[in-house]
């Protein structure tokens, strides 16, 4: 079941026996389990809801065989417990095939996983109930949602504005969230988010800032992408970081570079995830400002910077510095 599907169940008021939620969206996905705890009512701890871990996993059929003293139903929520990982995974796939009848009757089981592996339990759980995977959102359903709550708050806020808090602060919902209670308080009722306010107010990832230096770095604006960098390290970002992720997004240039000369597909060469397509065209944007040789070059530098780093012979703050001026004189 997609994200929109069982969101859709739970406002109508629908509520399961079996559940099966994981995916990276975490925050999406803890909301629709609290909407399932509000829609089963009442909960009272070690009586009609029980909480499993990896800790006391291998007493998840015991908890389900157990009634409920005094309620119809119980609550069980198994929270990354390793279920896909242990033996008892085969076990509860055949009770849960023997026993269905029992258990829509008397239990409510949501199982939670970071990821899963598929099989026999998967099978048996979307046979007989609900598997969602919380995958990161697209940006466009991001921008719907996001519209949706400045829209509560009587804000608006266009879809190009909202692309753009996207593009500064990522694609987690969780941030996000925070980015847009922050901006929708800015705006007040019946105001708008505008670009300024993105730019004033929400907190960048380090991702969107070396977009940042990079085209800095491409203008040859030495000033720029020294400032870009100390405020980097000014907000005590970790300058090891600092450096894979300026590696990494020079490599991810080079990679389109070797792309074009070669004749491949460039989204399919750059291997982003699905909700990070949108930066496709930032990249190409940039790698225009570089010659193959010169992306190469810097690969390069970096990588030797990285080994000296590691045995002494460099300041890795001072050689980063070395490069960002080499490559903008």
């Amino acid at each position: 079941m997609t994200i929109q599907g069982l969101e859709q169940e739970l406002k109508d008021g629908k509520l399961n026996s079996l559940y099966l939620l994981y995916g990276e969206e975490i925050y999406i996905l803890e909301t629709a389990l609290k909407k399932i705890q509000k829609l089963f009512g009442e909960v009272v701890l070690g009586i009609n809801y029980i909480q499993i871990d990896e800790t006391n996993i291998n007493t998840l059929i015991e908890d389900i065989n157990m009634p409920a003293f005094g309620y119809e139903k119980k609550l069980i929520i198994v929270k990354n417990a390793g279920l896909f990982k242990k033996n008892i995974k085969w076990d509860l796939a055949k009770y849960i095939e023997e026993n269905i009848d029992t258990i829509k009757n008397t239990v409510v089981l949501v199982v939670i996983e970071d990821e899963i592996t598929k099989n026999e339990l998967a099978d048996i759980i979307e046979k007989y109930g609900t598997v969602c995977n919380f995958e990161k959102l697209k940006p466009v359903e991001i921008v719907r949602r996001l519209k949706g709550i400045a829209a509560a708050y009587d804000v608006k806020a266009n879809d190009d504005t909202l692309k753009y808090l996207i593009e500064t602060s990522g694609t987690s919902m969780q941030v996000l969230i925070n980015e847009i209670r922050k901006l929708i308080e800015y705006a007040g009722k019946g105001g708008t988010i505008a670009k300024t306010d993105v730019d004033n107010l929400a907190i960048k990832t380090i991702e969107s800032v070396i977009f940042d230096l990079t085209d800095s770095l491409g203008k040859r604006e030495i000033k720029k992408a020294l400032d870009t960098l100390n405020n980097l390290l000014y907000n005590k970002e970790p300058v090891q970081k600092i450096l894979v992720t300026l590696y990494n997004h020079f490599k991810k240039l080079y990679i389109i570079k070797l792309a074009e000369e070669y004749g491949r597909n460039i989204t399919e060469s750059l291997n982003l995830k699905p909700n990070q397509m949108f930066l496709v065209s930032k990249y190409k944007k940039q790698a225009e400002y570089f010659d193959k040789q010169e992306l190469r070059q810097i690969l390069e530098e970096l990588i030797n910077l990285d080994s000296n780093y590691k045995i002494g012979l460099i300041d890795i703050n001072i050689g980063l510095e070395s490069i960002l001026c080499r490559y903008c004189s």
